[in-house]
């Protein structure tokens, strides 16, 4: 007990002689053009050049006590904040972490001055007011293993991201903007934990997101206007989770729906029994309504 005592005063020593440093001149510099490029909102009335930004009083800067140097960024809900979206941003040089929610009146591209972030591993910009494509070099941060870029006002196609070098990835979240287009084939070698391209315009094909082998666990690709044969699909081992309703889905029901923990599959062209287990029968009718001809228990059975 006292040595794990003894431990956590040197840790906690060691924690304020690093924070007692101040923070890096270059990310103090680099924070400071951020606010005024975000027309120095009331949000970040705590950034003031006088204050050291890593002792926790500038709002959303959290530094890394082994350096000073600032590694995660959070900015969220304030409808006060007002401009386009920062490109000095990119003059965060160990920045790992990026949560930019519930701006409306943040505007404007994502800046390529992005990609110098070579350490970043999580991005989510959400709830903003940014427009325009994905752009082609967020395939090209090979240290991101979470992305959402969920409501917000993008549009255009998917890039033909290349996720082989992304073996960790553990989530993708792209709905509720105006994505339109087929899926690129190359998202085949996404393998997440989580995939959400729900409540877009997207077209054509989406079986590159099955397969027995990946280990996604949650796919929603519900209102889009997707067309495959759901009866040729092999599920992945750990999916639990599957949305794919309101869309032009047709075929039979695998047997492999049997091993989900939920399931919608309505809105769409598909035919046949309903298979029998798991939790299909519990579902209740709305998970399977407005097919081609669906049929077998929770819906009528089959004549």
């Amino acid at each position: 007990m006292a040595t794990k005592l003894f431990l956590l005063i040197l840790l906690l020593f060691h924690f304020a002689s690093s924070l007692s440093e101040g923070c890096h001149p270059q990310d103090q510099k680099a924070l400071l053009q951020i606010k005024k490029e975000l027309n120095n909102p009331t949000l970040l009335s705590s950034w003031k050049p006088q204050a050291n930004c890593c002792d926790s009083s500038w709002y959303g800067v959290i530094c890394a006590p082994s350096n000073n140097r600032v590694y995660s960024l959070l900015f969220e809900s304030n409808d006060d904040l007002a401009s386009t979206f920062p490109p000095s941003i990119g003059s965060l040089p160990y920045l790992e972490n990026i949560l930019i929610y519930n701006l409306p009146h943040l505007t404007g591209s994502i800046p390529h001055s992005i990609t110098k972030l070579t350490h970043l591993e999580s991005l989510t910009i959400a709830k903003t007011g940014i427009s325009g494509p994905i752009p082609n070099f967020i395939g090209e941060m090979k240290s991101l293993t979470f992305l959402d870029l969920s409501e917000n006002r993008l549009s255009g196609t998917l890039p033909p991201y290349n996720f082989s070098h992304l073996p960790n990835f553990e989530a993708i979240y792209l709905q509720n903007n105006k994505l339109t287009g087929s899926i690129p084939p190359s998202l085949a070698r996404l393998n997440s934990l989580v995939v959400d391209l729900s409540h877009n315009r997207f077209e054509g094909d989406a079986s590159m997101f099955f397969g027995f082998a990946k280990k996604t666990e949650t796919l929603d690709l519900s209102w889009n206007m997707l067309t495959f044969d759901m009866g040729r699909l092999e599920f992945p081992e750990n999916l639990k989770h599957l949305d794919v309703s309101h869309n032009r889905v047709y075929g039979k029901l695998p047997e492999g729906v049997k091993n989900l923990e939920w399931l919608d599959v309505s809105y769409n062209r598909l035919y046949g029994e309903i298979p029998r287990g798991g939790i299909l029968q519990a579902l209740g009718k709305s998970s399977f309504s407005h097919n081609k001809c669906l049929c077998g228990s929770p819906l009528p059975r089959c004549k």
